[in-house]
């Protein structure tokens, strides 16, 4: 395996290239990227680095949204097979759809979509800014808010504002059951629970607080607490073991695991910058209009 991150290494530098990894990919990712965290935080540092190559290790979604945010840059993915089953679970066509029907609404939509679908868009928000959003659209009458049903139930619940959601959900998030929580708190009495805000919302109900990913790590550091059990995917489990070694974590359930953000590995990763491939860009038409949803996001967040 040295031998691998010594080639990476090498080749970054000759590339002028960027790596960032999100907080679920694997242990080997987290540990060779120039940057960790969650999508747009991601993205947004990768603009900001003097790097002409963002490496992107995450899914298919993340890497267009450093191409909508870097479109001087060259965004590659490791494995461009990686995928967002929530991000798919609607389409521009849907959400176009969704709008006549509710030609009133101001449409807000999760940064876990496609560049497509946030064309479409007034308003991108994050897990972790997606209530402050809401609760800055004081003047809308009706608000539509997409993919993640779940969050948006839990940002419903923190304005008070009934929002029209979409039937999506995280097919990771949702395999962590209320009973997982429960029985983590029995074996870890102390504990303080963190759950995603994608979490089903009978489990962000039994948590101690209600965090991305992103948020947690901040949570974490500064918490006065010593055991936290995690429910979000495992991957968050080492980044926050790494950075907090007098913590433990325990992880709400060993079934919360991401088979698309486990598909990149350190030989993909090589490859990419050996062949700089595969590029993910964003058609110029699409870029802007999605831009303009994520900078409307920015102005109030």
């Amino acid at each position: 395996m040295q031998k691998l991150v010594e080639e990476i290494q090498k080749l970054k530098k000759e590339r002028n290239a960027v790596i960032v990894a999100h907080n679920y990919q694997l242990p080997e990712v987290q540990d060779i990227a120039d940057f960790r965290g969650d999508s747009l935080e991601l993205s947004r540092m990768a603009a900001k680095s003097h790097a002409r190559v963002i490496v992107f290790c995450g899914v298919y979604f993340m890497a267009e949204t450093a191409s909508i945010l870097s479109p001087d840059k060259t965004v590659i993915m490791p494995d461009p097979a990686a995928g967002c089953p929530l991000a798919n679970m609607i389409s521009a066509e849907d959400l176009r759809e969704l709008k006549s029907r509710h030609p009133k609404a101001v449409s807000v939509g999760y940064v876990n979509t496609s560049a497509e679908v946030k064309a479409e868009l007034d308003y991108c928000c994050t897990s972790s800014n997606a209530v402050k959003v809401i609760s800055s659209l004081k003047d809308a009458e009706e608000i539509i808010f997409i993919p993640d049903k779940y969050l948006a139930d839990y940002a419903s619940k923190k304005t008070g504002r009934r929002l029209i959601s979409w039937d999506g959900y995280c097919p990771t998030h949702v395999k962590i059951l209320p009973e997982d929580i429960i029985r983590s708190i029995r074996l870890h009495p102390k504990a303080k629970v963190i759950a995603h805000p994608e979490c089903a919302t009978e489990v962000a109900a039994l948590a101690d607080e209600v965090l991305s990913t992103g948020k947690t790590c901040e949570y974490v550091k500064k918490s006065e607490a010593k055991e936290f059990i995690i429910a979000t995917e495992v991957g968050l489990v080492y980044r926050l073991h790494k950075d907090n070694p007098d913590k433990k974590f325990y992880p709400a359930s060993e079934l919360a695991v991401c088979p698309n953000m486990k598909r990149t590995n350190l030989e993909k990763i090589l490859w990419s910058l050996e062949e700089m491939k595969t590029e993910v860009r964003v058609a110029e038409e699409i870029r802007k209009k999605a831009k303009k949803a994520i900078e409307a996001m920015v102005a109030i967040a």
